[in-house]
């Protein structure tokens, strides 16, 4: 293909991957105040973190749990931001193809692989954390609404609630990849066993700073909970380049090995192997009982001693 028709292969699959996740928005936009069967609203959804603080700590005039709104539509667009997100969650698989549909054509098979493997293992890593935040996230709460005391009452406003929810799920989603990103960079040879194994400290004491800084309620179960999955993880990563590592030493070193035999059996018997110094040419030695030559009888063939006589 030419780069005119790389360009516009690369406009029909992002149309086609925003009208995907613009459906999907309509979905979530539906699904945030009813409820699919067995599956609850996406609305009650959200607020099970808020509503799982005790009842003398938030704000609840008619005996229900409601968070407010504050200006006009803020009603609206929290429904829309949350259902926007949830449609691209739901629709992940379209348009992630359409992004896979347009890079596969300069894959090789082992390339493409590869690719599956990795955009599955982000796919469980993000879900894993976003989870694990969907259950921290209550716990944060009641430690940052507790400082005040009897001299405060929880009364959250829905934009900045649900900003809050969203982005502690990606905090956590993203900050789950880090072991995928080190397993990739030891598999194309960037980041070695040895240079983790030495450099383990330093990063677990980074990812502590990260997740002190990351965690939008800078409470200190959200911080802790991450930084202490993140080591966990980042463990797991370094054991698996450790694997790693040591099947590419023993496969490197059998496959010198093989090549030296080979060498050895290729070259014929009696013959110097190539790598060896070429040996000088045989002297050749006057026959016993004959005289050298002079340099002025080069011309005059050697006579033997029956001649002489």
């Amino acid at each position: 293909m030419t780069l005119k028709d790389h360009l516009y292969e690369l406009r029909n699959r992002l149309g086609l991957a925003v009208l995907i996740i613009l459906a999907g928005g309509v979905f979530g936009f539906i699904w945030f105040a009813t409820n699919l069967g067995p599956v609850p609203a996406l609305g009650d959804i959200l607020l099970k973190p808020y509503c799982a603080l005790p009842s003398d700590m938030r704000f609840a005039p008619n005996g229900t749990c409601q968070i407010f709104q504050t200006q006009p539509f803020e009603a609206f667009m929290v429904n829309f931001k949350v259902g926007l997100a949830a449609g691209m969650v739901v629709t992940a698989p379209g348009w992630l193809y359409q992004v896979w549909a347009f890079i596969t054509p300069g894959l090789y098979a082992n390339e493409r692989k590869f690719t599956l493997v990795f955009i599955a293992c982000a796919s469980v890593l993000f879900l894993a954390g976003a989870v694990l935040a969907f259950y921290v996230i209550p716990q944060g709460l009641e430690v940052l609404v507790s400082f005040g005391g009897s001299f405060f009452i929880t009364a959250l406003n829905g934009s900045d609630y649900v900003s809050f929810v969203l982005v502690m799920l990606l905090i956590f989603g993203v900050s789950f990849e880090l072991p995928l990103l080190v397993v990739m960079l030891n598999r194309i040879g960037v980041l070695p066993y040895a240079n983790l194994a030495r450099w383990r400290r330093g990063i677990v004491f980074g990812l502590f700073v990260f997740a002190a800084i990351a965690t939008p309620g800078t409470d200190p179960i959200s911080m802790v909970v991450l930084a202490a999955a993140m080591t966990v993880l980042l463990e797991l990563a370094i054991q698996i380049t450790r694997v790693h590592d040591r099947r590419k030493a023993r496969r490197e070193a059998a496959e010198d090995l093989s090549a030296g035999l080979a060498d050895d059996e290729a070259t014929p018997a009696g013959q110097l192997h190539p790598d060896a110094p070429a040996a000088s040419p045989p002297v050749e030695k006057p026959v016993s009982g004959t005289a050298a030559p002079d340099e002025g009888d080069k011309g005059t063939p050697n006579r033997g001693l029956d001649d002489v006589t």
